[in-house]
C-alpha cells in the first residue's frame, strides 16, 4: 500500500481531474484537484485483485446469488462498528445519492419538507430539490470552530409539512464524529416532529484517533423510523462504482423502500457486488487502518500550514479526508478569495455557499492525496495569500 505514488489520472475520465478546468478555470496541467470526494490512491490490492479474476472470466451476465456480498456487509458492520446486520435488510443502490432519492420517493410526497443540517453535503438539497420537495435548512450552531446541534432552535422551524430528515454521521463538510448524546437528542427531534430519519454514514471507517463513530441503529426505539445508509465507495476509493447500502430493520419501512425499488426497476451493477465482498474483509481492513493513519498525518500537515496564513482556519477534523477552512478572519470578499486559491494557487476546492446556510466563507479541500501533492498545495497557498503574512 504506498499512499505516496503520484498517479496521473488527467485523461482517465476523472471527474476530479477532467472536469476540474470547466468547472473551476484550473486547468488540469499544473492544478491540484482538492474538490471531488474521491481520493488519488489506488484501492486496496484485494480489490485490484477481485477485478482481475472478474475480468479473466470474459463473461460479464447478470450478478446472482449475493450471499458472499451480504456476508460480507455484515462481517464490516460487526467487526469494525459493533453493528448486527440482517442480511436480508440490505438494499443495494447505485451509490447513496441514488440511495437518498430513493428514500425520498419511498417516504415522502412532493411538496414535503426535509430537514437538512446545513452546511452539510451538497448532494442532498440537490436531489431534495429534484424531486420536488422542500429543503428546510436547520442550520448547525459554529461554536468555536466545533459544529453542534440547536434542537431547540430547530423545533421553532418545524411547521408540520416536514416528513424527513436526511443527518450526514460524521458530518461533512465540518468533520464531526456525533456523541451518543448528540444521536439521542436527533433521534429525539426526529420523534418528537414524526420524520423518518435517514442516517447517511458514508464516511463512518475514516475516523481519526481519539474518536469513536456511533451508528445510529444503536440508539433504542427508532427502528421504526430509521434508514441506515453505508457505503464502501469513500472507504476504499472506490465510488465509481456506485454501489451503496440502504440497510432498513423495520419491516412496514422495508416494503415500502422494496416496492419503490422494484417500481423503478433497479439492480446493482455486478462489478460493485464483487469489489464491495472483497474490500469488506480482513486484507481490506488493514489497509483501511493504514489509510487512516496516512490520512491522519495529512491533517496534521494541512492544518499546520494553513494556521500559518493570517486569517484562515482550518476546522478541526474528527472524521472525513475533506478539510474545512474558515476564511472570514482575512476580510476579503470570497471572490477575491476564490480568485487567489484558483488562480494564483492553481488548486480546485468545493464552494462553501453549496454545503447550505453557514458556508459563505468556506472552501472544502480534498487532502486525500499523496504527501508530496499535499505540501505542494500548503505552499501554493502560502504563497497566494503571502501578503497577509
Amino acid at each position: 500500500m504506498d499512499f505516496d505514488e503520484i498517479i496521473d489520472r488527467r485523461g482517465t475520465h476523472s471527474a476530479k481531474w477532467d472536469m476540474m478546468e470547466k468547472a473551476y478555470g484550473v486547468p488540469p496541467g499544473d492544478g491540484i484537484a482538492m474538490w471531488v470526494a474521491d481520493m488519488d490512491f489506488r484501492p486496496p490490492a484485494v480489490v485490484q485483485e477481485a477485478i482481475a479474476d472478474y475480468a479473466a472470466t470474459g463473461v460479464y451476465g447478470y450478478f446472482g446469488d449475493d450471499a458472499d456480498y451480504r456476508a460480507a456487509i455484515r462481517w464490516w458492520m460487526q467487526n469494525r462498528h459493533g453493528w448486527h446486520v440482517d442480511p436480508a435488510h440490505i438494499f443495494t443502490t447505485h451509490g447513496l445519492v441514488n440511495g437518498t432519492g430513493l428514500c425520498l420517493e419511498a417516504f415522502t410526497g412532493p411538496g414535503d419538507g426535509v430537514v437538512l443540517f446545513p452546511p452539510v453535503y451538497h448532494a442532498f438539497a440537490r436531489v431534495i430539490s429534484a424531486a420536488g420537495r422542500q429543503v428546510v435548512e436547520c442550520e448547525l450552531r459554529f461554536d468555536a470552530g466545533r459544529y453542534m446541534l440547536d434542537t431547540e432552535a430547530w423545533d421553532e422551524q418545524m411547521t408540520g409539512n416536514e416528513t424527513m430528515l436526511v443527518f450526514c454521521s460524521p458530518h461533512n463538510p465540518g468533520g464531526r464524529v456525533w456523541s451518543r448524546n448528540e444521536l439521542e437528542e436527533v433521534a429525539d427531534f426526529a420523534r418528537r416532529h414524526d420524520l423518518i430519519l435517514v442516517s447517511d454514514e458514508i464516511h463512518h471507517d475514516i475516523v481519526f484517533p481519539g474518536h469513536r463513530h456511533i451508528p445510529m441503529s444503536a440508539i433504542p426505539n427508532l427502528a421504526d423510523r430509521l434508514v441506515m445508509m453505508t457505503a464502501p465507495s469513500k472507504t476504499f476509493n472506490i465510488a465509481g462504482m456506485h454501489t451503496g447500502n440502504v440497510i432498513i430493520a423495520d419491516e412496514a419501512l422495508r416494503s415500502r423502500f422494496a416496492a419503490t425499488m422494484g417500481g423503478l426497476g433497479i439492480s446493482p451493477n455486478a462489478l460493485g457486488l464483487w469489489t464491495a465482498t472483497a474490500a469488506y474483509s480482513p486484507e481490506g481492513a488493514r489497509w483501511v487502518d493504514a489509510l487512516v493513519r496516512y490520512l491522519d498525518e495529512n491533517r496534521r500537515l494541512f492544518d499546520e500550514g494553513i494556521r500559518t496564513i493570517p486569517g484562515l482556519r482550518s476546522v478541526p477534523l474528527q472524521s472525513t479526508y475533506l478539510a474545512w477552512v474558515d476564511f472570514s478572519g482575512t476580510g476579503m470578499e470570497m471572490s477575491e478569495v476564490i480568485g487567489r486559491v484558483e488562480r494564483d494557487a492553481r488548486i480546485a476546492a468545493n464552494y462553501g455557499t453549496t454545503f447550505g446556510k453557514g458556508g459563505e466563507n468556506f472552501l472544502r479541500f480534498n487532502f486525500g492525496l499523496p504527501r508530496a501533492r499535499l505540501t505542494e498545495a500548503v505552499e501554493r497557498l502560502q504563497k497566494a495569500f503571502a501578503d497577509l503574512q
